[in-house]
């Protein structure tokens, strides 16, 4: 491992890296997921969903990473994402906002180039005021909600949009969407229901390409993939669907520091509220990592770490910058001052740290902290 020292324990963390463990992203894995979600929706195309930061593992490097694989769809869910990205790519690569445009920033994203995905009649109108005061033609996409009640032009406003686009040319629109709610559940009823809505909308607006699929719904079949699909955590190494192996390769691995190593007696009391007590002699571990950096406090007495192969659990409560493990199942000098855990990696998935916190995996990816060495392979 880059920036890191071995001795006779195993990996240790360099003295002047200032870091409390090390983020490793592996993008050659990610493009090589981005290779297996586009083999499957071929002869579609696999876009990126890059927001929240690439979930966490830094947009700017991800999406020039992609870019470089040939993905040329790019989709972040606040303009201000877009902004940000759009001068790291190169002006063939399309950057789409999720969640549209908020008033008064439709010119610079006009200017910047971006296309705004249109999710109201108010925001169409607002898109159409703009091309004519601009006086060119400006790209969207139009998504409708077709049962997640969340973003997208109700089914109800179909034939106001249609008469909308019919009586200006001013917008250019490259492709409707919707958003699949239960995706990641194979089974669900859902799914069927809202690709029942998304015909009826194709059906409407014909002569418009469908963008329909997310990470789950590319594995749902090619009636849910349209032209474009959209992956996310996927392409992060986040199992897809439920229930079933995970079809990608993982993308990240995390290992904290130990900085502080203990023998306690039985009946010891172990962090905040003293909540663990120990039932006998333990050996503990403290390690520089808590919730501040993405470890939930919902792993506190529940989740665990690695060493060798061995499960080291959490014991107590975890805390805003350090977390306390028993090593008790370990040789007495197996871990030192320094010595790197892993949380995350060969024998624990992001799937295993979500279960244990009870999360999801989304939700540790986009958590991870910015105080470990970030590592981009």
């Amino acid at each position: 491992m880059d920036g890191g020292i071995m001795d006779s324990r195993g990996p240790k963390l360099a003295i002047d890296s200032g870091a409390c463990g090390y983020l490793a992203i592996d993008l050659k894995a990610l493009c090589r997921n981005y290779d297996k979600l586009s083999s499957i929706v071929a002869p579609a195309r696999a876009a990126a969903v890059v927001k929240a930061d690439a979930y966490g593992l830094g947009a700017n490097q991800v999406s020039k990473a992609l870019y470089g694989h040939g993905c040329r769809h790019f989709f972040v869910a606040h303009f201000i994402e877009a902004l940000r990205l759009r001068p790291q790519l190169p002006r063939d690569a399309s950057i789409f906002v999720l969640n549209g445009l908020l008033p008064d920033n439709e010119i610079a994203c006009a200017e910047g180039g971006i296309i705004p995905v249109i999710n109201s009649l108010d925001q169409l109108r607002q898109w159409v005021e703009v091309a004519r005061s601009l006086r060119r033609k400006l790209p969207a996409v139009l998504q409708f909600d077709t049962g997640m009640s969340r973003l997208g032009i109700p089914m109800e406003d179909r034939s106001a949009v249609a008469a909308c686009l019919k009586t200006c040319g001013d917008i250019d629109i490259l492709f409707i969407m919707s958003h699949l709610a239960s995706a990641d559940d194979g089974d669900s009823e859902q799914n069927a229901d809202q690709l029942a809505r998304m015909r009826r909308v194709a059906k409407d607006f014909p002569g418009y390409d469908i963008s329909f699929a997310n990470s789950g719904g590319i594995f749902l079949g090619s009636n849910f993939h349209g032209v474009l699909a959209r992956p996310g955590i996927a392409l992060y190494g986040g199992a897809p669907t439920g229930g079933v192996a995970n079809p990608v390769e993982s993308v990240v691995r995390l290992d904290v520091a130990v900085v502080q190593t203990r023998t306690v007696p039985a009946g010891a009391r172990v962090g905040y509220g003293g909540v663990h007590v120990t039932k006998s002699q333990a050996r503990l571990a403290t390690i520089a990592a808590g919730y501040a950096d993405g470890l939930p406090r919902s792993l506190s007495d529940r989740g665990a770490v690695y060493y060798g192969g061995v499960r080291l659990p959490i014991v107590g409560r975890v805390s805003m910058d350090s977390t306390t493990i028993d090593i008790s199942a370990l040789p007495e000098d197996a871990l030192s001052f320094g010595s790197l855990v892993e949380v995350l990696g060969d024998h624990q998935t992001l799937e295993d740290l979500a279960r244990d916190a009870g999360l999801i995996s989304y939700e540790i990816l986009t958590s991870l902290g910015h105080r470990f060495h970030r590592q981009y392979v």
